[in-house]
């Protein structure tokens, strides 16, 4: 009989490392003889029945006596019923079908709450919200119950949480692939101003979202020695002798599309020890020793991004991105794939994109498969294999592109580390007679680097183990071919492409911005919500006083929402009618929140030296949103540095009415669809030539906030699609901070040639905002002063010159909504649909 509760592998069989199937497959067709799967009535009264059974016979308490989790978790298992079918069905067909699948390979999936997105890709909110009505439950208090997986870190595991909720929509199979981390991301919170980091314990109430599934565990090798033998045909082979290996549990997650009935599959990998406990030795008193394979196994899926400034911490990256990988791989070569099915045409099924370069060594892992598992020639299966990948940088920084010691992959995976020494003595080989005698050019595009220690470049792995290659943004993907990957660019020109990213208005509009969606919906009809472009509809109301009128009292009353939140969750209180002025993103030194701290504290500087009066200013609030990585100190500094200019200035008579500054500890998703529909000015100040794209720029955008920023990632294709008079440019272009740089760039002489730049710095150094401590903020002064790797000095007086603009704009409320609306009607391209079409079309021909 079939077991229909296993999702989209529903009748497929345990997997193993060794690729064996065990017992028999079920035939297709069986899966459909018990009829479909019905959920209940899409009526009030068949939600109320569903949530109290759900309510009596899965939380096991009556309605009188529940507690609001309770409530939240029945909730969420009878809105999951609403799915269930859909899921079913869409795994069925996928597998009838034989449709090429997308493998997303992602390290983060930062997906936010679950409850109102499944909500609305169900259209069950209003019958959701008059059910619990009937019930006497306010169902505002079960969405604030859910606690937001923390699975991703910033804009890179946004992207992927995107992708694939637009691949469901679109009816695109598609399994994302990841690690399900079980206190991911930490938790921030402040201490005397400066971040501390806690466990994020997303799962201690339930994940009501989840699926396990143990019974189909994956063994993951790791260490131990290779040997050489002779196979049955009389062919050389190797074999991996692994020294300790770890289990792999599989955690489905459904990802609706929006109201289509398709759902695809999240498949989330949990580690887990091979014999998690033995009890000889528990039985002797050492209970500690009795669990310690269990909890060295564990620590793979413990944290997103453990701290790596150690060797331990370096290994264990290293094992986190192994260990999902070869979950992946090996589960959809043994589950997803008929049990006959002819692996030569694999890439026929499946492309694997590569979202940067943490899943890389699954390039080398395929490769395993085919020729040590499989029996492939070697050059059949590295055909294959360049099939089956492609890769998306998403950096311009070299020190994000990952590089692995040969002595820790080679100790940790040994087999890996000869398949890719194999394949870079072969491509070597193909350079050389492209370019015989040019030896420079060999050592540059070796995957293996010599200095300055012996390692392996991931991202020319990817590069030369992809079918394509692409940037996130026109800039990015220019400046990727032209000065990341140059020779390999030139080398395989047709190679590289361009998709800028996208953001699913499904969440970021719809679901965060309703008031904005209802007038857009009413002036134009529900198309755009599948269909941005249609968001053009709105430019010729940019001009009319009734919808202007209609458009600003949305983002007042959004504004009202988020003070209210900010209140509640933080403590925060803030002025109701000053422009809000946002700078949310990770927090590191090329996205510039120095230099907005710059100008927060020069506008202040100026205001009680009495240069200008402080009724002269245009009212503004600030608010930063940001983590540092643990490990990163100058970023953790600018933090405490942040926050005690903010409790300075908010303390300060003289500004009250003028300026105020929020910094809301822990900024994630949920906060963020609060945040963004309430901004008015989006800040995405990076030095030009290093943000790969940005996606929190387009979220911005789309919801009226108009944007100032440099000429970088995805702000070029925002500015030119907005238009200028509808964008605060400001500061050098990439190549003139390349022309600078190789001058010798000199900040001290920015800070003595500009009066208010050295007045502002000069009040950051006194101690003024650090109770007299001069030493306090010496570090962030001095590394401004000293070094400013990324030129905030340079850019300094054409940011104050572009907030100027911004200030003479906003003073005239008609001119600054039309430009806000008119930055919504133009800016539908940056839908995440958008994206995935331009994938399908330019490099996953599918």
């Amino acid at each position: 009989m079939t077991d229909t509760s296993r999702g989209e592998y529903a009748s497929d069989e345990l997997q193993t490392t060794d690729v064996h199937r065990i017992g028999p497959t079920m035939p297709m067709s069986s899966e459909r003889a018990s009829g479909p799967v019905e959920a209940p009535d899409k009526t009030v009264e068949g939600f109320v029945a569903a949530f109290l059974n759900e309510l009596n016979f899965g939380q096991g308490v009556l309605l009188s006596r529940s507690t609001v989790n309770d409530q939240y978790l029945a909730l969420a298992r009878t809105v999951r019923q609403y799915l269930m079918a859909g899921w079913l069905e869409t795994g069925v067909q996928r597998r009838e079908s034989g449709r090429k699948t997308i493998g997303y390979l992602s390290a983060e999936y930062l997906l936010g709450r679950q409850l109102g997105n499944a909500l609305l890709a169900t259209d069950l909110q209003d019958i959701a919200d008059e059910a619990m009505k009937q019930c006497g439950i306010d169902i505002a208090a079960l969405r604030a119950q859910e606690i937001e997986p923390g699975l991703g870190n910033g804009g890179l595991g946004r992207l992927a949480a995107c992708f694939v909720d637009s691949l469901a929509t679109m009816d695109v199979p598609c399994i994302g692939y990841g690690i399900r981390y079980e206190y991911g991301i930490f938790r921030q919170t402040f201490e005397d101003n400066r971040q501390v980091e806690v466990p994020d314990s997303w799962l201690s109430l339930g994940s009501p979202w989840e699926f396990p599934h143990p019974e189909r565990q994956v063994r993951v090798d790791f260490s131990g020695r290779t040997e050489t033998y002779t196979d049955d045909q009389g062919r050389e082979r190797s074999r991996w002798i692994p020294d300790w290996n770890v289990l792999g549990i599989p955690y489905h997650y459904m990802v609706p599309g929006f109201r289509n009935g398709t759902v695809n599959t999240l498949r989330l990998w949990s580690a887990k020890a091979t014999q998690a406990f033995d009890l000889q030795i528990f039985n002797s008193g050492d209970y500690a020793a009795a669990v310690r394979a269990q909890t060295f196994a564990e620590n793979i899926s413990k944290v997103l991004y453990p701290e790596d400034s150690t060797p331990q911490g370096k290994e264990l990256r290293l094992q986190q991105q192994y260990f999902f990988v070869a979950c992946s791989l090996h589960d959809f070569i043994q589950n997803t794939l008929p049990q006959d099915f002819d692996l030569r045409r694999l890439p026929e099924r499946i492309i694997f994109q590569l979202n940067d370069t943490h899943p890389v060594i699954a390039i080398p892992e395929l490769m395993r498969i085919l020729v040590d598992h499989k029996g492939f020639d070697w050059d059949e299966a590295w055909d294959i294999t360049r099939q089956c990948f492609a890769y998306t940088c998403h950096t311009l920084l070299p020190e994000a592109l990952e590089v692995w010691s040969v002595e820790l992959l080679g100790r940790l995976l040994p087999r890996h580390l000869e398949i890719i020494y194999r394949i870079n003595k072969e491509f070597l080989e193909e350079v050389r007679e492209t370019y015989p005698g040019d030896e420079m050019r060999i050592r540059s595009m070796s995957i293996i680097a010599e200095h300055p220690e012996r390692s392996v470049r991931m991202a020319y792995l990817a590069t030369i183990g992809s079918s394509k290659v692409n940037g996130v943004a026109e800039l990015h993907s220019q400046l990727l071919r032209d000065k990341v990957l140059p020779e390999f660019s030139q080398y395989w020109p047709e190679k590289f492409t361009n998709v800028t990213n996208g953001v699913t208005p499904r969440r970021f509009v719809f679901l965060a911005n309703r008031r904005l969606s209802d007038l857009i919906t009413d002036k134009i009809g529900w198309g755009w919500v599948t269909d941005l472009e249609r968001l053009r509809g709105l430019e010729p109301y940019a001009d009319d006083a009734d919808f202007r009128a209609e458009f600003a009292a949305v983002k007042q009353a959004n504004k009202e929402r988020l003070f209210k939140v900010l209140k509640a969750r933080d403590g925060i209180e803030l002025p109701e009618h000053a422009m809000l002025d946002v700078m949310v993103k990770r927090l590191h030194e090329y996205k510039r929140q120095s230099l907005k701290l710059l100008h927060i504290v020069s506008t202040y500087e100026s205001i009680i030296s009495g240069r200008v009066r402080a009724e002269d200013v245009v009212p503004r609030t600030f608010v930063f949103g940001a983590k540092a990585a643990p490990g990163y100190h100058m970023a953790k500094e600018t933090i405490f540095l942040i926050n005690s200019v903010a409790e300075t200035i908010n303390a300060d008579e003289r500004v009250k009415d003028v300026l105020s500054v929020a910094f809301p500890a822990n900024y994630n998703v949920t906060l963020a669809e609060k945040l963004i529909p309430a901004a008015d000015l989006s800040e995405q100040i990076s030095l030009a030539g290093k943000e790969a794209s940005g996606t929190g720029n387009m979220k911005f955008a789309l919801n009226g906030a108009l944007t100032i920023g440099t000429d970088d990632g995805a702000n070029v294709e925002i500015r030119q699609l907005v238009g200028d008079d509808n964008f605060f440019l400001f500061g050098m272009t990439e190549p003139e901070v390349e022309q600078l740089r190789a001058e010798g760039y000199q900040p001290t002489s920015y800070y003595h040639s500009n009066d208010r730049l050295r007045a502002t710095i000069d009040l950051l150094a006194s101690g003024h905002f650090t109770r007299g401590d001069r030493a306090a903020s010496a570090q962030v002064v001095d590394n401004l002063l000293t070094q400013d790797p990324f030129m905030a000095l340079a850019d300094f007086q054409g940011y104050l010159d572009a907030q100027d603009r911004v200030d003479s704009v906003y003073r005239d409320t008609d001119a600054w909504t039309r430009s806000a609306i008119l930055n919504v009607a133009r800016s539908g391209f940056f839908s995440s649909d958008r994206s995935m079409r331009d994938y399908l079309d330019r490099i996953w021909n599918a």
